[in-house]
C-alpha cells in the first residue's frame, strides 16, 4: 500500500489508470478526504490543500477535527483468547495493556 503523511494524517494513493491520474483519501477517519492529481507533486498540494480545507471547514463549524486515532482501543475478543492473553502477559510481568500494545507495535511494524 502507497501512504502519504501530512499533519498526523495518513493518506492511501492509488493510481487510477483509467483517468491516468494519482487518487488519495485519508484513513482513519469517518469524514471522507479525497484528492486527486496528476504528478506526485500535484498529489502532495492536493493533499495539503484537503487537510487544510477540512480543518477550516471544522474551525469554521465550531468543532473538533477528528484525528486518526485517540489512542484508546476497545475490542472483543472470545474470553479464551483474553484469558491466554492475560496469562501470557502476567507471565511477562507486564499489563495486558503492555503487553497488547507490544503484541500491535509487533504486528504492525514496517519492514525497512
Amino acid at each position: 500500500m502507497n501512504t502519504m503523511n501530512l499533519q498526523g494524517y495518513t493518506a492511501r494513493v492509488e493510481y487510477d489508470g483509467r483517468d491516468d491520474i494519482f487518487v488519495g483519501r485519508v484513513l482513519g477517519l469517518r469524514h471522507i478526504i479525497s484528492f486527486h492529481g496528476k504528478t506526485v507533486a500535484e498529489l502532495r498540494r492536493e493533499f495539503s490543500g484537503a487537510v487544510k480545507d477540512y480543518l477550516a471547514d471544522c474551525e469554521a463549524q465550531g468543532i473538533s477535527p477528528e484525528k486518526p486515532a485517540s489512542g484508546k482501543l476497545l475490542i472483543r475478543v472470545p474470553p479464551e483468547v483474553h484469558s491466554r492473553a492475560l496469562i501470557k502477559a502476567q507471565a511477562l510481568g507486564k499489563s495486558l495493556n503492555q503487553w497488547a500494545t507490544e503484541a500491535l507495535e509487533h504486528a504492525v511494524k514496517v519492514d525497512g
